[in-house]
């Protein structure tokens, strides 16, 4: 595993993972602990809506065209 490419958001994803599967097993809550398992497995994949994951692929050079407009009556 390359750490090298985990942002600070990812490591913050990772250790609320995990306080939140260690209050489930200290609260005897299967709901905390599949959640905070959710967060856990979401950040070591790193899949989900949280910084880098979900970008835009853009095409280069297609930002510098001209956008036409019609006008419509």
């Amino acid at each position: 595993m390359n750490l090298k490419s985990w942002g600070w958001m990812r490591i913050i994803r990772l250790v609320l993972g995990v306080i939140i599967v260690i209050q489930g097993i200290m609260m005897k809550e299967w709901l905390y602990m599949i959640l905070g398992g959710f967060f856990t497995l979401f950040a070591i994949m790193n899949v989900g809506c949280c910084g880098t994951s979900c970008t835009i692929n853009r095409k280069p050079g297609r930002s510098d065209e001209p956008v036409t407009y019609e006008e419509i009556k």
